[in-house]
């Protein structure tokens, strides 16, 4: 893999800082946290060992409850999100590890997935195999101008590990998520955001940044009870039977009936006043 420049550390006042692993960091901002996949001299190439540090991160933020009430997934060095799994790492496993890295990385998906609060994946740069797997098992993505989207596995024989398979055809659609796994090719920035891969574009990372903080506030201002609820809902729906899904729903709607978060919302509307949500 290419050397890369380290950049300076993204603009953030932590709280607190706690490392997952050589190469992952979590910062933290009040109710904000931000990951950052830190290798940019591989590109921040997902190896076994930061898959493994990312779900342990993942994990310890679910560990905290209602504290946290919004994620940043990005990657460091200005030039890639994540360029792809550690190739290097792969070129001597076989079918016993190749199946226990692409459990690894469903892990991490799967940690994403669970997570109460939201998680904003933060694309500059390169977001290619999984990379692309990694930011489509966040809530949604937002990218910068320079950034490239990918899943390139069969040039290498391969097919996607992490996830690509399952969620990319539900965020672009059956067609052309066969067509870019088919084929390897990239998409840049005017194609992520036509077919609905990238929610919203920005001119530089700075932008994006900030961008992201203000959607954590917004919803942190809401009821962490009621995102929680509404996220598991709506992982849990996609891609089921609408019988399914709707059963999901009612069952969701039911459980946030139970809440004081309801209590208090309610409350607080009748009385004419901002409410106080506890989570």
């Amino acid at each position: 893999m290419p050397e890369t420049e380290r950049t300076t550390p993204d603009q953030t006042t932590p709280e607190a800082a706690t490392t997952a692993g050589d190469a992952v960091r979590v910062e933290r901002d009040g109710g904000l946290a931000v990951v950052v996949i830190d290798r940019p001299s591989s590109l921040n190439a997902l190896s076994p060992e930061v898959l493994d540090a990312l779900a342990a991160a993942f994990a310890g933020l679910a560990a905290e409850g209602p504290d946290v009430r919004g994620v940043i997934l990005t990657g460091a060095g200005g030039r890639a999100f994540v360029a792809g799994a550690d190739i290097r790492a792969m070129s001597g496993m076989g079918v016993e590890e190749g199946t226990a890295t692409a459990r690894r990385g469903h892990a991490v998906a799967a940690a994403i997935e669970a997570l109460p609060a939201p998680v904003i994946a933060c694309v500059d740069g390169f977001a290619l195999g999984g990379g692309l797997e990694l930011a489509l098992a966040c809530d949604f993505i937002y990218a910068t101008d320079a950034s490239a989207f990918g899943q390139p596995e069969v040039l290498l024989g391969l097919i996607p590990g992490f996830g690509g398979t399952v969620r990319l055809p539900r965020a672009v659609g059956a067609a052309l998520a066969k067509e870019l796994v088919y084929t390897g090719r990239r998409i840049g920035i005017d194609e992520a955001v036509a077919s609905g891969l990238v929610l919203r574009r920005f001119a530089d990372r700075d932008a994006m940044l900030a961008a992201a903080r203000e959607t954590v506030a917004a919803v942190s201002a809401n009821s962490p009870s009621a995102v929680g609820i509404a996220k598991r809902v709506l992982v849990a729906a996609a891609g089921t039977p609408t019988a399914t899904a709707t059963d999901l729903e009612v069952d969701g709607f039911a459980d946030a009936f139970g809440t004081a978060d309801k209590q208090e919302g309610v409350a607080a509307f009748l009385e004419k006043r901002k409410p106080a949500f506890g989570g």
